[in-house]
């Protein structure tokens, strides 16, 4: 007899989520580097170890059941809690321990996320915290799909993103859109703020066209009755302060960004843009204790910076 017989297998569990989440076999295959036979064969598999049906072929492609749904919506909680219970196991509950796979944008790495994982590895050595730069479109989704266990996103008031159920969103700091210039290139008024409007001549630089931080900076410039005259751009925020610093452009970008490396001035905006910058986590990675430390690291971080 098959002792595997009628029971779920965790890592086909997985592919059926991301199945869910992602639409088709070909996107779960990409995922997982896997090829999209493969992908197909364990999900049968999967199907039987159900002994439901969980897919339902429309034309070349599958869709989910409602049993299928009903399964990959209970997937991502059971893989957390297989999760959990390595992690007590390992640490016998006395002491957090394990891997911790952490997602954040580019600029939280520097005032936020380097400094509160340093301080975590001397204060909890058995915690493994695993670094993976993204912006909030591309982590929240991975999130989602059980690919990072916590994710530091940002947003602003007037582009919310929708609340989810599964995920907790605990408050980390704010920032605000600056304008960063060479030294004693642009005059501000009496209050200290410039006032966009004026800066239309200017050489802009920015990041390339789709970046969240680019998107931004060019509709803020529009609305202020302007298109940018864009001279430069650049894949990183180091390359761009670069540019900056050196009188060949001018930028918008949140003063968390503006490494104080760099010879450059900030000059803050007439209303200027505030943004949110919070911690998502699956409510059921938060029961881990070691997910637990991670986040309160990075709370205490951002409250000290």
């Amino acid at each position: 007899m098959n002792n595997d017989e009628g029971m779920l297998n965790p890592w086909r569990l997985r592919l059926l989520h991301q199945l869910h989440l992602l639409g088709t076999v070909r996107a779960v295959a990409e995922a997982t580097h896997m090829s999209p036979s493969s992908v197909s064969q364990q999900l049968a598999t999967l199907e039987t170890e159900a002994k439901a049906q969980l897919f339902e072929r429309v034309g070349r492609r599958i869709r989910l059941t409602p049993a299928g749904i009903t399964l990959a919506g209970h997937a991502s909680e059971i893989l957390d809690r297989i999760a959990t219970a390595e992690a007590d196991i390992a640490g016998l509950h006395s002491e957090a321990t394990g891997v911790v796979r952490l997602a954040a944008f580019t600029s939280a790495f520097h005032g936020i996320v380097v400094p509160a994982v340093a301080a975590l590895t001397q204060q909890h050595p058995r915690i493994s915290v695993e670094l993976t730069e993204a912006e909030p479109l591309v982590s929240r989704p991975a999130l989602q799909r059980g690919e990072v266990d916590v994710a530091v996103c940002a947003d602003f008031p007037d582009a919310p993103v929708p609340p989810d159920a599964d995920l907790v969103r605990l408050p980390l700091t704010g920032d605000r859109v600056v304008l960063v210039t060479a030294r004693n290139t642009i005059t501000s008024d009496r209050s200290g703020r410039v006032d966009l409007a004026g800066l239309a001549d200017e050489p802009w630089a920015f990041e390339h066209p789709g970046a969240h931080l680019a998107d931004l900076a060019e509709r803020l410039c529009r609305r202020a009755g302007f298109t940018p005259r864009t001279v430069a751009r650049f894949e990183s925020h180091g390359t761009l302060l670069s540019h900056v610093e050196a009188g060949l452009s001018v930028t918008l970008l949140p003063l968390l960004a503006v490494h104080d490396r760099y010879v450059v001035r900030t000059l803050d905006l007439v209303d200027p843009p505030r943004r949110d910058i919070h911690i998502l986590a699956r409510r059921t990675t938060m029961d881990r204790a070691a997910v637990r430390v991670v986040v309160e690291a990075l709370r205490h971080q951002a409250r000290s910076a």
